[in-house]
């Protein structure tokens, strides 16, 4: 094993507990936005740090994520296993989750939202699910 994909997989996991830290943090932010008053000072103060943790934090960490997972996948010859299959599956619906996160921040920026406090409590778990089913995959490759 190289120096240089040593580098990567600091920089992987790096870039994982960044964009993670996002992943779980902003659903809480929706949640408190959603109680706040629309039009409040509050809900403009939420919808400015919704929109720097997404645009300074959570999007180069997600890019980073993807290239340098893809890069020790292709080096270390995981794109045939299943786990890595399972895995790869994962990080797309996590990855489809950010999307979505990305339209709630919008809709909420714009006083469009539609979900109350409780369904941003309950979205707020997903993210977590996602993560402890790609960790186990990482450490176990069961298959």
């Amino acid at each position: 094993m190289s120096n240089a994909y040593l580098w990567i997989k600091v920089l992987h996991i790096l870039a994982v507990i960044s964009w993670m830290a996002g992943m779980l943090y902003l659903p809480r932010l929706f949640v408190y936005h959603a109680e706040a008053p629309r039009g409040s000072a509050q809900a403009l103060t939420f919808a400015v740090m919704e929109r720097r943790l997404m645009r300074a934090i959570m999007l180069p960490a997600v890019l980073v994520t993807w290239a340098s997972g893809l890069t020790l996948a292709i080096e270390a010859g995981f794109l045939h296993e299943g786990w890595f299959h399972a895995k790869f599956t994962l990080v797309i619906g996590l990855s489809a989750l950010h999307g979505y996160f990305a339209k709630v921040r919008k809709d909420l920026a714009e006083e469009t939202n539609r979900h109350d406090p409780r369904f941003f409590r309950i979205v707020n778990e997903v993210p977590t699910i996602l993560m402890a089913g790609i960790v186990f995959l990482v450490v176990f490759k069961p298959f």
